[in-house]
């Protein structure tokens, strides 16, 4: 009796050995992982990718941003590699719904800092070195102060700020003000509401103003209004295909100064109720880093 309850004990463990092995031995596909950080300090750029002052009779914020999307992500091999001839590894939907093609924003994925964005085999990013990255932003909210109507105080308020080539919009919303659109909006349409008080408005930003630095304009141009921001890796990211962990990709966007007015009475404060307009609201820089 004894021989055969040893002979089960010892049956019974070979199972839970061979079995433990089996789930060691399972190999774990690597993840190419892309997160953004917002960056107060990083230096303010403009389209060419050099510093950048506020000019003379506008004023601007540097905002408390909440969430981004992107639209567009690719790696750029070196300073030559055109537009599309990278490795594109997220493309968003698109729509006709509003006449032209547009972004479709209500399958927009919106996230915070430090957030997942795009979480995708690495297999999908190509084998190679690349040194840039370039970065179709669409969709901006962050919170600036205004001075509201009638007084000289300034209070909070969220902006939502659609910087993409076109973006079809059915409705959106900031707290309790909705936003009726039922339309394709180009580059720099924006709404805003306070929010403290039953106060919200819309406009639209000149063509052409919002602000997309590329220091590859010389070599690889992008296309008007297509808000493709451009960053160089301190160091070339290498993939080999042999890699065995997770690879995340910050991408590090300047929101020095980014939101961007016509200052009429020169005081420094975003004045809408005494005419002043929004001018700009493109993002002022991107530096990417990765981690393997």
């Amino acid at each position: 009796m004894k021989k055969i309850v040893l002979l089960v004990i010892i049956f019974l463990s070979s199972i839970s050995f061979f079995s433990c092995e089996d789930i060691d031995d399972t190999p774990v596909e690597p993840m190419l992982v892309i997160k953004f950080k917002f960056n107060p300090t990083q230096t303010r750029l403009n389209n060419l990718g050099q510093g950048s002052f506020v000019p003379f009779g506008h004023a601007a914020q540097t905002p408390i941003f909440n969430t981004i999307s992107s639209h567009y992500i690719e790696f750029a091999q070196d300073a030559n590699t055109q537009l599309g001839a990278g490795s594109i590894v997220y493309h968003g939907q698109e729509t006709t719904v509003g006449g032209d093609n547009a972004i479709d924003f209500s399958q927009a994925k919106i996230v915070a800092q430090d957030e997942v964005f795009l979480e995708i085999p690495l297999k999908e990013l190509a084998i190679g070195n690349y040194e840039w990255m370039r970065v179709s932003l669409s969709y901006q909210n962050f919170q600036i102060k205004i001075r509201k109507p009638s007084s000289s105080l300034e209070y909070d308020g969220t902006l939502e700020s659609f910087v993409g080539f076109n973006t079809y919009i059915g409705t959106h919303s900031i707290g309790n003000a909705f936003f009726q659109v039922d339309a394709n909006k180009p580059q720099g349409y924006w709404a805003f509401a306070l929010n403290d008080f039953p106060y919200s408005s819309s406009g639209q930003a000149p063509a052409g103003a919002t602000t997309v630095p590329n220091p590859l304009a010389a070599t690889s141009p992008i296309p008007l209004s297509s808000c493709v921001v451009t960053g160089k890796f301190d160091a070339p990211l290498t993939i080999t295909g042999l890699e065995k962990k997770n690879v995340t990709v910050t991408l590090s966007l300047s929101t020095n100064k980014s939101f961007e007015w016509i200052d009429t009475n020169a005081n420094g404060k975003f004045d809408p109720s005494q005419g002043e307009t929004v001018v700009d609201m493109g993002l002022r820089g991107l530096i990417p880093s990765f981690t393997k």
